[in-house]
């Protein structure tokens, strides 16, 4: 009897052990994702008013949008990059170090970017010593999620990985809405009234600061509380008596080709879709369709926004729940057309119709759920459809690299609008991405019964 007791204390310890790691695992990917995207819109929302401050007085507006253009595009193109380089090291030497070195990286190179100066101290080697940072900045944010994402779904249980994917991607919403009141309090603290300006010199760099410092932490986080995948660990210990050739193999070569290589062109197309759907949401709606269609002021098209992405948080979860219970594949096989018709049918209501500014956050609120809500199935559908020796370098991959051919839906546009009035090409464009999310989800089978 005391025999089986001393059994049973010790099951009932490793089971807590087990289960304090999978807490720590999902809390770091969460936050993981919530640090890459506050440091994704610090540019965007905290820069982009002093892109001046790099810059060489008295440029033409179409040459000052091609040097703001290129502070963005450059994370853009890194990112795909890191995921690929993240996610090799993730599978060869573990998530837990690919996370640990991406985020320091990150942290280092956010600090790097508080610190420079502007185009009055040593000329335009300011403005592409700028866009040089954001391009490192960009492939240690592409290796963030890489490492971090497997990690916390490999310790899921499978019942959960559903709530785990869209309580992870959440992230991304907390992340928008924080940096937001970050700038606002920086803009009512600090005036900005030309490059000479209290922000312009130095009020911007507090919220650099203060991603790096989060950046920091998190990667403390994971050094001091996370551990490595015991799937990980338990495939690299079954793989250990394997020949020396087969050791060295990279993960890529086993990611391109037979089932993995099939895997990866099925979520390629998928993600292709979807990518382009969120982008006309993420990215077009506030920029092109709120301010320059609508004409909302500043505050109205902030305010829209902070409410949009206080609902998509809890849409998110709820979405990977929904995946969890109806599985992902049927989901994103129902929400592809879904998109296609009710949410290109609400988007053109919000370009062609007359309406008031309660209407207009309602209406938002509601496109950005439908049209976003595959995201918070994502990334469980796609940890699963990849074994364990490449699944981290396939979901960097896959996530990532499929943002490019989307990420023209400017050129697309215009495009388009030989055929068609503008304000009918992103609904066109929104028809299209919904559909092929939806085929590219068709083409792969169901995964949420799927053992690791």
């Amino acid at each position: 009897m005391k025999t089986l007791a001393a059994t049973d204390v010790v099951q009932h310890e490793r089971e807590e052990s087990i289960e304090a790691k999978r807490r720590n695992a999902i809390k770091g990917a969460f936050f993981s994702e919530y640090i890459d995207m506050f440091d994704i819109y610090l540019p965007v929302v905290v820069l982009s008013p002093v892109l001046a401050f790099f810059q060489p007085p008295h440029l033409s507006a179409g040459m000052e949008t091609i040097l703001a253009s290129l502070v963005f595009i450059t994370t853009l193109l890194g990112r795909p990059v890191g995921a690929l380089i993240f996610g090799m090291i993730a599978d060869r030497v573990g998530r837990r170090k690919a996370s640990i070195y991406s985020v320091s990286g990150f942290g280092v190179i956010t600090l790097l970017i508080a610190l420079l100066p502007g185009y009055e101290s040593i000329g335009i080697t300011s403005y592409w010593l700028l866009v040089l940072l954001r391009f490192v900045d960009g492939i240690f944010l592409g290796g963030g999620y890489t490492g971090a994402m497997p990690l916390a779904i490999e310790y899921s249980k499978k019942h959960q990985r559903g709530f785990v994917g869209g309580f992870i991607i959440a992230g991304f919403p907390a992340a928008y809405v924080s940096i937001n009141l970050v700038a606002m309090l920086m803009f009512a603290v600090f005036p900005l009234n030309g490059i000479h300006s209290p922000y312009a010199q130095w009020g911007w760099r507090i919220p650099f600061v203060l991603g790096a410092v989060l950046a920091g932490l998190l990667a403390l986080y994971y050094v001091h509380k996370v551990a490595e995948s015991e799937i990980w660990k338990s495939e690299t210990a079954d793989k250990a008596g394997e020949s020396a050739v087969q050791a060295e193999k990279l993960p890529l070569s086993d990611l391109l080709r037979g089932k993995s290589g099939r895997s990866l062109l099925q979520v390629l197309v998928m993600m292709t879709g979807f990518w382009l759907t969120q982008n006309i949401i993420t990215i077009f709606l506030p920029t092109g369709l709120l301010f320059k269609t609508l004409h909302l002021t500043g505050f109205q098209i902030t305010l829209t926004l902070m409410i949009t992405y206080f609902v998509l948080f809890f849409s998110y979860i709820a979405s990977g729940m929904i995946g969890q219970r109806i599985g992902r594949r049927r989901f994103f096989a129902i929400l592809g057309p879904v998109i296609a018709t009710v949410g290109a049918g609400l988007l053109y209501v919000l370009a062609n119709v007359d309406l008031t500014l309660p209407a207009i956050i309602a209406i938002t609120c509601v496109l950005a759920v439908i049209v976003t809500s595959p995201w918070g199935v994502i990334v469980t559908y796609i940890n699963e459809r990849f074994v364990t020796d490449v699944r981290a370098t396939g979901f960097g991959v896959g996530f990532s690299l499929s943002v490019i051919i989307p990420s023209f839906y400017a050129f697309y546009m215009n495009a388009l609008s030989a055929f068609m009035p503008l304000r009918l090409t992103p609904v066109a464009l929104l028809c299209v991405g919904g559909l092929i999310g939806a085929i590219g989800a068709l083409m792969g089978p169901e995964t949420k019964d799927v053992d690791f």
